[in-house]
């Protein structure tokens, strides 16, 4: 069946607290999807950010980000004021998430309203607890530890609780016990309101569309209580990263760091951290999209402490034995495999063989000096296509920088004549929307016509990512009627 959505990041939503939230905002943005003709919402991984504020670095693949819950509902249970909430310094800028100042004023009030909340008698939270224990239990006692040694990664602990010696592990379970329980309670108060949230969508025809990293950050409660799903040498320290090799966009490849999977252990367990996880990521979402797919059939490997990917090489991943594994366990996936940059005919028989649907990205079609998959004429109807993801340029601000070969491929293949001042965005929405993938994704800042200030990510640099916000009232009456217009005119 053919459909449509579009691509937001929950961090976008306005709100007067400085950051997107489960808020008013997000429930709004689920009315105008509504009103549009959209069935899809995809947002960004919903994990605690940690330094570099990437959504792609998360300090947990199973919590959530304390950010996101909705201060205006504490103040309606009465665990916090308006005032309380008005008075906090969130930045300035209601067009930018100011992070530092979020980190510093928003756990000042989410502990105030921990220690007015009564949590130690709230038989939910107490059942939340036990039915998460698999993953909270090691999550809250990592956050905990991480404030006690000052924000540190893990691997500069103490030995005894690096190593989690048995009588660490119980010493700080005593001596943190309010600080476990507060960092448990953000994950029940985030889990309660993602699912009213989440219900409040489904009910309105609109399904999400989760997106979780392959990899999960070397810094987080899943490394620490789990060293042995990864490739690390006897002091937990990995032997090993995950990057990418050299290539025209980057002379010396990327270099992530994220510890790379020991998938003969995976394999031996029956897969069973990856069927958790899969499975809790079926709770929070409609559909996964699973980023860099390309990992499972094979990943670049470059030896820890590297400076660049220079010296890295490829290594054999799971494979279909994975998927029919989790299939098996848990029944029929819905999932879009990220399958963008050099594909070799080994991953696109991987993701034939899944079944799942790959992605296509209209801003790379365009390339005068080769051909390309890209291109709408190429598509099969199990695909998603973008016309960009939150790692790309705008499409305004990606088609002002084109050189003029590429320029005159759009105009010759989209049968569009340039202009000065004239905007294009619409041209590559509707050559997005008409072609025959299955789903369509548009992220808003396109729908918006925004240049590149509006841009999410650009991949390898720092600082000036993850930032960007819509404004309250942005999205105008006239633009949800056009996106609904050409939705039906695509038969979506």
């Amino acid at each position: 069946m053919r459909a449509s959505g579009i691509l937001m990041p929950v961090s976008s939503l306005p709100s007067r607290y400085g950051i997107g939230s489960f808020s008013k905002s997000a429930y709004e943005f689920v009315d105008m999807l509504k009103e549009a003709g959209q069935r899809y919402w995809q947002i960004l991984p919903l994990g605690p950010t940690s330094y570099g504020d990437s959504p792609y670095q998360s300090f947990s693949t199973f919590a959530g980000n304390p950010y996101f819950i909705d201060l205006d509902q504490l103040v309606e249970e009465g665990w916090l004021t308006e005032k309380e909430c008005l008075a906090a310094d969130f930045g300035k800028n209601p067009a930018q998430v100011d992070y530092g100042k979020i980190y510093k004023s928003r756990f000042k009030l989410l502990r105030k309203a921990y220690e007015r909340a009564g949590v130690g008698e709230d038989q939910e939270f107490l059942a939340f607890k036990r039915e998460n224990d698999y993953w909270l239990r090691d999550y809250a006692l990592f956050m905990a530890v991480k404030d006690r040694f000052e924000g540190v990664a893990w691997n500069e602990w103490a030995e005894d609780i690096r190593l989690r010696w048995d009588n660490a592990m119980d010493y700080y379970q005593r001596e943190l016990y309010f600080d476990v329980e507060f960092y448990s309670w953000l994950q029940y108060l985030f889990m309660k309101q993602w699912t009213k949230l989440k219900t409040y969508a489904n009910d309105n025809g609109i399904r999400i569309i989760g997106d979780i990293p392959i990899y999960v950050a070397f810094d987080s409660a899943d490394v620490w209580a789990n060293p042995a799903l990864f490739q690390f040498d006897q002091d937990n320290m990995p032997v090993a990263v995950a990057g990418c090799p050299p290539d025209g966009f980057a002379a010396d490849g990327q270099l992530w760091g994220n510890p790379l999977y020991r998938w003969d252990y995976h394999r031996a367990t029956g897969y069973e951290w990856w069927i958790r996880r899969i499975a809790y990521c079926r709770k929070l979402y409609d559909v996964v999209r699973i980023d860099h797919f390309r990992g499972f059939d094979e990943y670049f490997s470059i030896p820890y402490g590297d400076k660049t990917a220079h010296g890295g090489h490829w290594e054999k991943g799971p494979g279909m034995d994975l998927f029919r594994t989790v299939e098996a366990r848990l029944g029929k996936l819905d999932i879009i495999a990220e399958d963008l940059g050099y594909i070799t005919d080994s991953v696109k028989q991987l993701v034939w063989e899944s079944g799942f649907p790959g992605m296509k990205v209209l801003e790379f079609a365009f390339d005068s000096r080769e051909a390309s998959d890209y291109l709408p004429h190429t598509y099969v109807h199990n695909s998603v296509v973008y016309t960009g993801t939150h790692d790309n340029e705008t499409i305004e601000g990606w088609f002002a920088g084109l050189d003029e070969a590429d320029l005159q491929m759009c105009e010759d293949y989209m049968n569009i004549h340039r202009e000065p001042g004239k905007k294009y965005h619409w041209d590559f929405i509707r050559l997005a929307m008409l072609s025959v993938s299955d789903l369509c994704i548009i992220p808003i800042q396109d729908y918006l016509g925004l240049d590149n200030k509006a841009r999410i990510n650009t991949p390898s640099t720092l600082g000036c990512n993850w930032k960007w916000r819509l404004k309250e009232g942005q999205v105008k009456p006239e633009l949800v009627k056009e996106i609904r217009r050409i939705t039906k005119i695509s038969a979506r």
